[in-house]
């Protein structure tokens, strides 16, 4: 019965992101906000719409454990099995500005969360200062993208308008924002409920469960976005949608939950996850400027990497 509960929260979670997704684009068009900048943040957002609401509620009901490896787990997930499986299809090109503006971005935010696990665990002003500094990025990327017309500012551009079905009435906006963040609520409420009771009776650390089961299930919005952006043939698109992915879980998604209450790290984590999200992230700017593109092969290693990698957590069960 619990995975039927997991499984109804995390299609909840999917079905809801999109929801409010397309309501805050209507929302952004309506108060005439540019697209580069909608690409941007209301993009960026919202693919980490359903990582950012499971980690509240998992820090409201005292499952810290959960809400950390969901966002480990998630960035872990979106690099080798998300850029992996979309490499297979078709091999995915990026532009060179684009990937060392946001890909430096990604692995200084993952090194910065690496000490912060060195430190035991992240509490509000930490979580002030990674808000402060994903901020900050934000307001620099957009300086570029209005200063300079690049590869970048086209693709924030792009992301946007790739995005169908987008409500236009003020009625609709709200129908869309309200329920999708209602169904947001429900669904990471069952989600981390379920995860809980089921943790507990398999006898594994909810650490695990975050990692793998909950981390997987809030990653799969950029998985179909990933999949569906390959197959059109717009793979710029599906490599900078991780690499904002995976800013934003880190600085938004554990910043805004530290504000909640303190996020500690498992023993595991900070010795091996934490690590293992770093390093994915290290290997994949290489992969990406030599070539600019992850090619089939590289796509089947990054594959067999997850592989391993959750071959490993199964070893700790």
């Amino acid at each position: 019965m619990e995975i039927l509960f997991l499984t109804a929260g995390l299609a909840l979670l999917i079905l809801s992101g999109e929801f409010a997704l397309r309501g805050a684009i209507g929302l952004a068009r309506r108060a005439n906000i540019s697209t580069a900048v909608i690409g941007l943040t209301v993009m960026g957002f919202g693919t980490s719409a359903p990582e950012l609401v499971v980690t509240i509620q998992a820090v409201l009901t005292g499952s810290a454990d959960i809400a950390v490896g969901n966002a480990i787990g998630s960035n872990i997930a979106n690099t080798l099995l998300i850029l992996g499986a979309g490499a297979l299809i078709r091999p995915l090109s990026c532009d060179p500005r684009a990937v060392r503006r946001d890909g430096t971005v990604m692995i200084l935010s993952a090194a910065l969360l690496c000490v912060w696990g060195l430190m035991g665990g992240i509490v509000v002003w930490q979580g002030v200062l990674m808000l402060a500094l994903l901020v900050a990025f934000m307001w620099w990327s957009y300086q570029l993208d209005t200063r300079h017309r690049d590869k970048a500012s086209d693709l924030h551009e792009e992301m946007a308008e790739e995005t169908s079905g987008i409500p236009r009435s003020a009625v609709s906006i709200a129908v869309y924002i309200l329920g999708g963040f209602a169904g947001l609520a429900y669904g990471a409420a069952l989600l981390v409920e379920s995860a809980v009771v089921i943790a507990e009776a398999a006898g594994v650390s909810q650490s695990i469960i975050g990692l793998t089961l909950v981390a997987f299930g809030t990653s799969l919005p950029e998985l179909a976005a990933t999949l569906v952006a390959a197959y059109r043939r717009h793979t710029d698109i599906a490599i900078a949608n991780v690499l904002g992915s995976n800013i934003f879980n880190i600085l938004g998604v554990l910043g805004t939950g530290a504000l909640f209450g303190p996020l500690g790290f498992s023993d595991h984590i900070v010795t091996v996850d934490q690590w293992v999200m770093l390093g994915t992230a290290v290997i994949l700017l290489p992969i990406l400027i030599s070539g600019w593109r992850v090619c089939r092969a590289e796509g089947a290693l990054l594959l067999t990497g997850y592989a391993v990698y959750i071959g490993s957590l199964t070893i700790r069960l």
